[in-house]
């Protein structure tokens, strides 16, 4: 017969060590006895701010609460906005300590369960689990009740825009005339589904990004206190990544510090958090700039063997750029390029010759692919044609340069001059710069009539312009009026812009027969020329 086991034997746990059963004399040792058994805590929940002082790049919303509290004009409802991790909920909570915490007996107790979240004065509601009407009247119903050892009841809805309507709609009468002794704070990150009913009836603060160099001055603070060894181009790229979010910075360095063995390298955190060599998109770069559309597909087919994605290599593209334009227009030394030593003297040289129209245009490339990348069934054919778009950029001519006939010589290391056995184009054209497409001169003969021998070739006059060799760039003159002029006559006589203009007007015929034809109960076929005008 099976013996039956001792249910409160089997459920008692382990007697704990003589070691730590010694912890446990005082009623400080057991706390801390259960905080350690509950495992890691992450940096942005051991780092988060406890006061106004420690509250990173949010300074005026700040100063402006705590005036409100010394001046006594502090109101019954705020809304705080703004994007992820910048300091929304710390700074409600750091507001609710400021209103509650005086001189009571237990002014720090009630302080760290403010700021833990767990205060039976200072009630955080989650918006999107609490949701409903029946949620907002429980609400309303509890508010009318005095709060229980503080000044105030305090409701911290977080992400409140989850709210049904209904919900809102409840809540409008208690939000606009509430007991004397509740204050709402509302958080959100997309205030434009709060209604407006509701924004009126709060004073609403807007949190902004927090700048970089903040988050690098806070993150080397950590490292010290953590006593890991990090480059400053390591913390440079952590603040980069986090895009004006504390919080995914903080989230960002425990994953490198967990993976490190105390000290951090560029080369480990480009591994841990998945991003390609640098030295492989300066390259990349390189190629496109020199205009060597085969090299160029080569690096980024090694690209994305490493694992990047194809937006986010187009992401990469557009980044290294903007920091070309940057180097460019403001400068290598500019604030705006958040590099390190090494990484700013390579950006530098790249853009020693850069022109910034160009890297403007590249960047504009970039962002057009990534947009049709993501919903395409083969990015990597946009990425492909992307990358040989870009590599040939140089070659093309702006609208000022081709109405004059001048071009640009482009000639790349990788595209050799066409040699005397090549095949020349007819001679009714200039002779093209090597490397570079023909731009037809805005000034060439019309053709000859039907009358003329067609064997005869047409021989077109040089431009005025073209009195420099075409080896050596020609200096750039503003276009006159004059110019322009001519430039239009010269289009307008050119057969092709003829042919176009015919074909415009004839459209313009039709649209204006269509009303008279529908009045006609029986429309005649119109002229098959008209239908079909000349080409």
């Amino acid at each position: 017969m099976a013996t039956r086991k001792n249910p409160a034997k089997q459920e008692s746990p382990a007697a704990p060590p003589l070691a730590d059963a010694a912890l446990l004399t005082s009623n400080e040792s057991a706390s801390s006895q259960i905080d350690a058994s509950r495992g890691y805590t992450v940096l942005a929940r051991r780092y988060r701010s406890r006061n106004f002082a420690e509250l990173i790049g949010q300074e005026p919303i700040a100063r402006t609460l705590r005036n409100a509290i010394a001046q006594s004009r502090v109101a019954h409802a705020y809304l705080f906005c703004g994007t992820r991790g910048v300091g929304k909920t710390s700074m409600a909570r750091i507001f609710a300590t400021a209103l509650n915490v005086s001189d009571q007996v237990e002014a720090e107790a009630i302080r760290a369960a403010i700021l833990r979240g767990q205060d039976m004065d200072v009630i955080e509601i989650d918006g999107a689990s609490n949701r409903g009407i029946d949620d907002a009247r429980d609400l309303i119903a509890a508010a009318g009740i005095s709060p229980a050892r503080s000044p105030y009841k305090i409701y911290i809805i977080d992400e409140v825009h989850m709210l049904t309507t209904p919900a809102f709609n409840a809540l409008l009468k208690t939000m606009e005339e509430p007991p004397s002794h509740v204050k709402f704070i509302l958080c959100t990150t997309e205030p434009h589904k709060v209604p407006a009913t509701i924004q009126s009836r709060c004073q609403r603060f807007d949190f902004r990004s927090i700048p970089a160099a903040q988050i690098v001055e806070h993150l080397r603070d950590i490292f010290a206190r953590e006593e890991t060894t990090v480059d400053d181009e390591v913390v440079r790229l952590i603040a980069r990544q986090a895009n004006g979010s504390m919080r995914d910075a903080l989230s960002l360095a425990d994953r490198l510090i967990a993976a490190s063995d105390g000290a951090l390298t560029r080369a480990l955190a480009e591994e841990v958090l998945g991003l390609p060599d640098g030295a492989r998109v300066a390259a990349l770069v390189d190629s496109i700039r020199a205009g060597d559309a085969a090299t160029a597909l080569q690096r980024t087919s090694e690209l994305l063997e490493q694992g990047v994605s194809v937006e986010r290599s187009l992401e990469l593209l557009a980044d290294r750029f903007r920091m070309l334009m940057l180097a460019s227009i403001c400068g290598p030394d500019s604030e705006l390029i958040e590099l390190g030593a090494e990484a700013r003297a390579h950006v530098s040289a790249q853009a020693m010759d850069a022109a910034p129209e160009v890297l403007v245009h590249h960047i504009a490339i970039c962002d057009a692919a990534a947009r049709h990348a993501r919903g395409a069934s083969t990015p990597r054919t946009i990425l492909d044609a992307a990358i040989v778009r870009l590599s040939l950029a140089e070659r093309f001519t702006s609208i000022h340069d081709a109405m004059r006939g001048e071009t640009r010589p482009f000639t790349p290391a990788s595209v050799q001059p066409p040699s005397a056995a090549s095949p020349t184009r007819p001679s009714a054209t200039p002779p093209p710069v090597a490397g570079r497409a023909p731009v037809s001169s805005t000034t060439a003969a019309p053709p000859p009539s039907a009358a003329a021998p067609s064997a005869a070739p047409r021989a077109a006059p040089a431009p005025p312009s073209r009195g420099a060799p075409e080896s050596t760039p020609q200096k750039k003159s503003p276009v006159t009026g004059a110019e322009l002029s001519a430039a239009r006559e010269a289009m307008v006589k050119h057969p092709t812009v003829r042919k176009a203009m015919d074909l415009f007007d004839a459209q313009l015929q039709r649209i204006e027969r269509a009303p008279r034809a529908e009045a006609v109960s029986d429309p005649a076929p119109e002229d098959s020329e008209e239908a079909h005008p000349p080409s």
